[in-house]
């Protein structure tokens, strides 16, 4: 038996893998906006590699290690994705295909209560915090209830 460097130094084997490299397509870049995708599949497509970005980096963001400025980041990043996820999905109606919009996961509080979090804007889900960012200062205030103010009876 050869040896793996006999191996990989064959002609047979070089050509393997040079024609393997021809077939590999150059990687593509995905459109800045949605509106400029033609295709059903292409739109699917990048709404799929869209939501692959978000799932990594959610799984990152559950480290509470990271520190406080890489956790707001990656909130940040997060977020813009599901903006840019939400015009692939009204691109993708626009094409003829699936609503995906109508399955969305709800926001949920520390003890997994769906929370309404408005957007100050009035129009969407607004500003979402995932795994360690919801502990971070400053936002646990924004899931706790404020105490209700009692209104005093006048005659």
């Amino acid at each position: 038996m050869a040896r793996n460097e006999e191996k990989a130094q064959s002609m047979l084997n070089r050509f393997i893998t040079m024609k393997e490299e021809e077939k590999k397509k150059p990687k593509e870049r995905r459109p800045y906006l949605a509106s400029e995708c033609r295709d059903l599949a292409e739109a699917d497509k990048w709404r799929q590699q869209i939501m692959r970005e978000i799932g990594r980096k959610v799984a990152e963001i559950q480290n509470e290690g990271l520190g406080e400025h890489r956790l707001r980041d990656l909130n940040d990043e997060i977020n813009k994705l599901i903006r840019e996820k939400t015009h692939w999905e009204r691109r993708i109606v626009e094409l003829g295909g699936p609503n995906y919009t109508r399955h969305s996961a709800k926001m949920t509080d520390l003890d997994g209560n769906i929370v309404d979090v408005p957007n100050p804007g009035g129009r969407g889900p607004g500003y979402r915090y995932f795994g360690a960012a919801k502990k971070l200062p400053g936002v646990k205030e924004l899931f706790e209830k404020p105490p209700e103010l009692r209104k005093r009876r006048t005659r």
